[in-house]
């Protein structure tokens, strides 16, 4: 993984200097930096990290799910159950 975040950093910082080059020339804005910085550096590095983190996720949620389910019953709440009420009704007296 610290490949990729070496790739990530360098494609930001490239981004980051196209972006400061648009703002300091002289036909540049500040506002097509912004855009430039984010069209061609966070947005598609974002999307590339999301899609390169979708195994871990995946397997995170699988190792929940079997933890859930590996709970003993007789611990609290492993049955599933409701609980029972706490405070049993008041009835009057005759």
């Amino acid at each position: 993984m610290p490949i990729v975040l070496i790739v990530i950093v360098g494609w930001l910082y490239v981004a980051l200097m196209m972006a400061l080059a648009e703002a300091t020339h002289a036909n540049g804005t500040v506002i097509g930096a912004v855009f430039t910085f984010v069209l061609y550096g966070a947005g598609p590095v974002a999307l590339v990290a999301y899609i390169m983190t979708t195994p871990a996720r995946k397997r995170a949620m699988r190792a929940k799910e079997q933890a859930e389910q590996a709970k003993p019953l007789d611990a609290p709440d492993g049955g599933g159950e409701t609980a029972a009420d706490a405070v049993p009704p008041v009835r009057k007296e005759p």
